[in-house]
């Protein structure tokens, strides 16, 4: 679950939780928008755990190879 989709999560929760006062029969708006934005900071903590583990866990790697020297070159008469 990326971050943005945790953020969407975590916002669509809390509509449910707070702004729809609508009723279903069988299910609970107020409970399933609660349960959306603990599963969003659930998923928010992980990917931002995981950002924070891969960045210290690269190295920098040289990109490219040196260049010859004038003694590493063969010579053509």
């Amino acid at each position: 679950m990326t971050i943005g989709m945790s953020i969407f999560l975590i916002a669509l929760g809390a509509v449910l939780k707070f702004a729809v006062t609508a009723t279903v029969a069988g299910i609970s708006i107020q409970t399933a928008g609660l349960i959306l934005m603990l599963v969003g900071v659930l998923g928010l903590a992980i990917g931002l755990f995981m950002l924070a583990s891969d960045r210290r866990r690269t190295t920098r790697e040289v990109a490219y190879e040196e260049r010859p020297t004038y003694e590493d070159r063969p010579l053509y008469r």
